[in-house]
């Protein structure tokens, strides 16, 4: 299975190719909010996969690497309002975003300013390059 099998993900283009980091800690700081237990789960990833960029929910990484994934309509609407934002800050431009207007309300998304990020647990329900054994523990890395 590759990505133009399936579908899925933002294609983007990096504004400058320093851009890729920013965004990658950018993307740690929005998701889903547990505000009483100042948890965060992060939504999305920036995917950098044969010189080709993608912003992509954590459900469409799974999917890539053949696992099974419920994503949602919300899960894309939420996906499509991040990569809008990032556009919007100037980090990077959506080709074809006609296909990407389906967006959350800003309401379904918690944005944490860098100056308030330690003050909250920040969950990633999906790391790069971590492989996890079919009982869920890690077994090793890949760079």
């Amino acid at each position: 299975m590759n990505d133009e099998t399936l579908n899925i993900g933002v294609p983007i283009e990096l504004k400058n190719p320093d851009d890729f980091l920013l965004i990658k800690e950018s993307l740690t700081r929005i998701g889903v909010a547990n505000q009483a237990q100042k948890k965060l789960y992060q939504s999305c990833l920036v995917l950098h996969k044969r010189g080709k960029y993608y912003i992509m929910h954590f459900k469409e990484m799974f999917l890539l690497d053949g696992k099974s994934a419920n994503i949602s309509e919300e899960d894309i609407e939420r996906r499509n309002l991040i990569a809008a934002l990032l556009e919007d800050w100037g980090l990077l431009k959506i080709k074809e975003p006609q296909k990407f207007l389906n967006k959350a309300s800003m309401t379904a998304i918690k944005i944490l300013s860098f100056s308030e990020k330690s003050q909250w647990e920040k969950i990633q329900k999906y790391s790069v390059g971590v492989k996890f054994n079919h009982k869920g523990s890690k077994h090793g890395t890949t760079s």
